[in-house]
């Protein structure tokens, strides 16, 4: 009976969660602990390195496929963080971005959204002000206490692990987007072979 009753609560909140998901009309990002794992490593000559995560990326790439764009947010500013930006198709990139409210409200205002159009992929404090206002706040596992209690939904994978595709497939699957998308590849890879 136990078991019933929690599949039904699994369930329900499966059910609420998609019904976020599906409103979400762009997704807004943090990098350092979302789309990387939070690591800085500085090479001999004092130059910055971040990796990141290939899965994340062709999700972006899918995400604007479906017309969803993407803009990323973050405290600091990185030439590797453009770089990947533009590889990975972001549709907007704001850095140096303390104050994260402040970048929330011009993306508003710039792309005529209401907060349950926006979902949030966070994880450290400087988020938190953000993740209060939107329609669906993500948390990575790997976030601080703050911002896994302050979310409708925390990943399964890390971040920097694939976080952000997990949050990309359950927005794209809520709208009934992904088979088209994937189909696209499908249908390719058949006519190849």
């Amino acid at each position: 009976m136990k078991d019933i009753l929690k599949e039904n609560r699994d369930l329900i909140e499966l059910s609420k969660l998609y019904e976020r998901a599906k409103k979400i009309k762009l997704l807004m990002l943090d990098v350092d602990g979302v789309l990387t794992n939070g690591f800085i490593i500085y090479d001999n000559f004092g130059d910055e390195l971040k990796s990141f995560n290939v899965y994340d990326g062709f999700g972006l790439v899918l995400l604007k496929k479906a017309r969803i764009p993407t803009v990323i947010v973050t405290a600091k500013a990185s030439k590797i963080v453009k770089r990947r930006a533009r590889d990975m198709q972001i549709t907007k990139i704001y850095q140096n971005s303390q104050d994260k409210l402040k970048v929330y409200t011009k993306v508003l205002k710039k792309f005529r959204l209401k907060d349950e159009e926006i979902c949030f992929i966070a994880d450290e404090l400087i988020d938190l002000s953000v993740m209060k206002r939107v329609g669906f706040a993500v948390s990575v596992p790997n976030a601080v206490r703050e911002i896994r209690e302050n979310c409708h939904y925390i990943t399964k994978r890390e971040g920097g692990k694939g976080a952000v595709r997990e949050v990309i497939e359950l927005i794209l699957k809520s709208q009934d987007k992904w088979e088209e998308i994937t189909n696209r590849y499908k249908n390719e890879a058949e006519t190849i072979n």
